[in-house]
């Protein structure tokens, strides 16, 4: 005798997976939870092609293996990658120093009087103000060293978790008990939400990041104009266009205030182009993620607002994909 009636099963494993979602905010396994499933996702998107070459169980396992390997260690390579071209733009600490004094002269001949006072007036000020700040902050910072650290070992446990997880298969022919029914579809439903908001927002985030490349480092040199920074400012352009609606809204404060420190007309140019640029954005977005989950901008905006505030920084993160999830739960159900 079935003790629970299929509706409330259902209603379980709703409580079940959401609860589960919410909890990795408080716990910090928002990073484990994303790199998890984009290893997960790869592995699953890739392994048909590869079945096209090599067929049978055991060469299926073999394949799933091989390309667990290779996204794990791609993954690990690109941000080692990106530090590296980070550092860069600061290995050579004369050339650096002397940027930032520029950016310093320029930004108090040109911004009003009551800005420029609350700006260190050359480099060595800028370095006393900064290691005043160090001594004053250095919990905090090692704070930040510890999550850091955190974030990161668990992202490579999350890698591991997902490659393991797509190795699996159940080949069983039996029927599933319901509640691992409905986990498996409360799954299935997550994982939709989860390839519409992330890999659309790769996409829109790897388009904006070409077009912005292209202006920085072909559009302005042809009119000798060469912005500082400008390597950092392609990387800086990329990971915050991982962040929906605002993540473009910080990478073109930072182009602009870097544009200023030229001239106005330079700002304004820059200014111009980062509209078109923003437009582009939201029509992007309008296209390639709110096609796929049915929502409009402002939809996913009003929910980052409210898990910023409940969560902070991983709430902006994590809305988008928790939002696109409950969309497809009230569409599964035909609520909406």
């Amino acid at each position: 005798m079935q003790i629970m009636s299929l509706n409330q099963i259902r209603w379980l494993s709703l409580v079940v997976v959401l609860g589960g979602l919410l909890l990795l905010l408080p716990l910090h396994l928002l990073g484990c939870f994303i790199a998890g499933f984009v290893v997960y996702e790869l592995v699953n998107a890739l392994t048909p092609h590869f079945q096209k070459i090599i067929s049978g169980d055991r060469a299926r396992w073999l394949v799933v293996a091989l390309i667990s390997t290779v996204v794990v260690s791609g993954l690990i390579a690109a941000v080692t990658g990106i530090i590296s071209f980070l550092m860069d733009d600061v290995q050579n600490s004369a050339v650096f120093n002397a940027r930032v004094a520029s950016l310093l002269e320029d930004a108090q001949s040109r911004l009003s009087p009551v800005m420029s006072h609350y700006l260190p007036t050359n480099i060595e000020e800028l370095q006393r103000q900064f290691l005043k700040w160090l001594r004053e902050h250095i919990v905090m910072l090692q704070n930040i060293g510890k999550n850091a650290a955190h974030t990161f070992i668990t992202m490579l446990i999350g890698m591991v978790l997902g490659a393991i997880v797509s190795l699996q298969r159940d080949d069983s022919a039996q029927p599933y008990p319901p509640l691992k029914a409905e986990l498996l579809q409360r799954m299935q439903l997550l994982a939709s939400a989860f390839r519409n908001i992330v890999f659309a927002q790769f996409k829109i985030s790897l388009i904006n990041t070409v077009l912005s490349t292209a202006f920085l480092f072909g559009v302005l040199p042809l009119f000798g104009i060469h912005l500082p920074l400008a390597k950092t400012l392609v990387v800086a352009t990329f990971v915050f266009g991982l962040i929906p609606v605002i993540g473009n809204l910080l990478s073109n404060t930072l182009i602009f205030i870097v544009g200023l420190s030229l001239s106005l007309w330079v700002a304004l140019l820059v200014l111009s182009y980062l509209i078109i640029i923003h437009k582009v954005e939201y029509f992007l977005n309008a296209r390639i993620v709110g096609t796929r989950i049915n929502a409009r901008s402002w939809e996913i905006l009003l929910a980052m607002l409210v898990f910023e505030s409940a969560f902070g920084l991983p709430g902006v993160i994590a809305a988008p994909i928790y939002y696109a999830y409950l969309k497809n739960e009230l569409r599964h159900a035909a609520l909406i």
